[in-house]
């Protein structure tokens, strides 16, 4: 069974989903995968700040998830994260198909494919960008997958605008056709090319440019489909300018750096759901409930609270904070470590936090 969040921080967060999730509006604004981010922890911390972004794991093998020894840590999450997408990585069609299997009967609301890593070890296990290359079998993996699961939760893929000297225009709509004629009909696509020997994945996240105009482009080609955009975008104004062309768009590390001064308003702005927002220290507080539920179930505090590094990017304390997170893995034991940050974010209420109304009153 999957994790369960601690029921209080659900109940204090005021999340509550419809059975049935509309997961093309969910696409409006997603999370990006990102390899040691976005675990179940980050996860809990952004639903504690957005109600509605869709949330993705991981990257995780379809060799690991099912041959591997413990694979309930890769698929683990708390239903409060919902809207939330399983990434698979592979090329295998029935190992896919059987790791997809698992996704759903875990209840992730999707199932995406990664077509997108350029790193020089995922490309040797033949997936990731690399594929780009091989669209028949992406879209054989997408059929197979499909057939598994009867249509009951969308598969989508997540890929980039080419790879070395491929990338033109044709190339990646002779991609997108090829796919999309198995039963894919969302492209999340990262508006730069990788070029697959040469540059490290970071470098491949800065050095090729963004060309934008491509998935604009792609979007305009195919109507029919859901298409996002992903690659540089680092705050809602930005992703809402881009909603007028396409469908959605994928936020990754600008959210991870820092994701209150990032999401706070998010649902606001491209869900038209203006709740009243939680201030910074309200979502530390919550998380924090969260972290000891975790530590209490065996969980190391670090592993935790490590993702919420950047809450306070830009509010005053924030040095503070990021210095008395750094020193949990010093304390003599998670007891002390957490009673330190409570008495942090208690005691500096006034100074850490202004509220998302005063803020816009200013």
């Amino acid at each position: 069974m999957p994790a369960v969040l601690h029921s209080s921080v659900a109940r204090n967060a005021g999340l509550t989903y419809p059975q049935d999730m509309d997961m093309k509006r969910a696409q409006r604004l997603s999370i990006a995968p990102m390899m040691d981010c976005t675990d179940r922890h980050f996860r809990t911390l952004v639903r504690l700040i957005s109600r509605h972004a869709l949330l993705y794991t991981e990257m995780v093998t379809a060799n690991a998830l099912v041959r591997g020894r413990d694979p309930e840590r890769f698929i683990a999450y708390a239903p409060v994260e919902h809207p939330v997408a399983l990434q698979l990585g592979g090329s295998d069609p029935a190992l896919m198909a059987e790791a997809a299997a698992k996704g759903a009967a875990a209840g992730y609301d999707e199932i995406n494919l990664n077509i997108g890593c350029p790193s020089d070890r995922v490309s040797a296990g033949r997936f990731g960008a690399c594929l780009m290359s091989e669209p028949r079998l992406v879209a054989d993996m997408v059929r197979t997958i499909n057939d598994r699961l009867g249509g009951k939760i969308p598969v989508t893929v997540k890929t980039r605008i080419g790879i070395d000297h491929q990338d033109s225009v044709a190339f990646l709509d002779d991609f997108v056709g090829t796919v999309s004629a198995a039963g894919c009909d969302t492209f999340i696509i990262h508006a730069r090319k990788a070029w697959l020997s040469g540059l490290s994945p970071k470098e491949n996240r800065e050095i090729p440019p963004l060309v934008y105009e491509r998935a604009y482009k792609l979007k305009r080609d195919f109507p029919q489909f859901t298409v996002a955009i992903n690659g540089g975008i680092k705050t809602v104004a930005e992703a809402a300018q881009h909603l007028t062309h396409v469908d959605g768009v994928m936020i990754g590390r600008a959210a991870y750096e820092a994701p209150y001064a990032v999401l706070a308003t998010a649902d606001g702005a491209l869900f038209d759901d203006p709740h009243a927002v939680p201030s910074e220290i309200e979502v530390a507080q919550r998380y924090l409930d969260y972290a000891e539920a975790e530590v209490a179930k065996g969980t190391r505090l670090h592993a935790v609270t490590r993702h919420a590094t950047g809450l306070f990017t830009g509010r005053p304390g924030a040095r503070t904070w990021r210095r008395t997170l750094a020193n949990v893995c010093r304390a003599p034991d998670a007891a002390t470590a957490l009673k330190d940050l409570r008495t942090l974010v208690t005691g500096n209420i006034n100074d850490l936090s202004l509220s998302l109304r005063e803020d816009l009153a200013a």
